[in-house]
């Protein structure tokens, strides 16, 4: 096993239309507004930007991100990611359950630390940083839904 490698795989399930939620992922200069975790969102281009993550842990990345694919049709978003995190990302929507009320957000993370201090503390901390990562998913989706809700994101991931 290669303590420098991540897999991520998780699952959203939200009370909101899949045209919706897409919109809402597509949309990473608002993730600051429901995603307590992403500090920031900057665009650099049509399909490249910037975000700032600061999660339980006590560090920052910066990752740059540029588009790989983005099919409304498909439900899928997909991005490069380059920085103190390599890899790509990728959310798929689907709609869930009869009618256009709920959707599924699949979200899928292949990566390895940019960072040197994160690769040099890999291997002690790897529990740790999966850990990180799924409590930073978990307030992501309740983040989401509260958001889609026209309840807010941030006070209302944070429950």
């Amino acid at each position: 096993m290669d303590p420098n490698h991540y897999r991520f795989r998780g699952v959203w399930r939200l009370a909101a239309p899949a045209s919706a939620v897409y919109a809402a992922l597509e949309d990473v200069r608002s993730y600051p507004l429901w995603w307590p975790e992403i500090r920031e969102a900057r665009e650099s281009g049509p399909d490249t930007g910037e975000v700032v993550i600061r999660a339980l842990l006590p560090y920052r990345l910066v990752v740059g991100l540029e588009t790989r694919r983005r099919d409304p049709a498909a439900g899928v978003l997909e991005a490069v990611m380059r920085g103190d995190l390599d890899g790509w990302s990728r959310f798929t929507v689907t709609a869930d359950g009869p009618g256009d009320a709920g959707c599924r957000v699949l979200f899928e993370e292949d990566t390895r630390p940019g960072k040197p201090l994160l690769r040099r503390l890999a291997l002690p901390l790897h529990p740790v940083f999966r850990a990180n990562h799924a409590v930073m998913m978990r307030r992501g989706g309740r983040g989401l839904a509260a958001h889609l809700a026209g309840g807010g994101g941030r006070g209302a991931a944070n429950r």
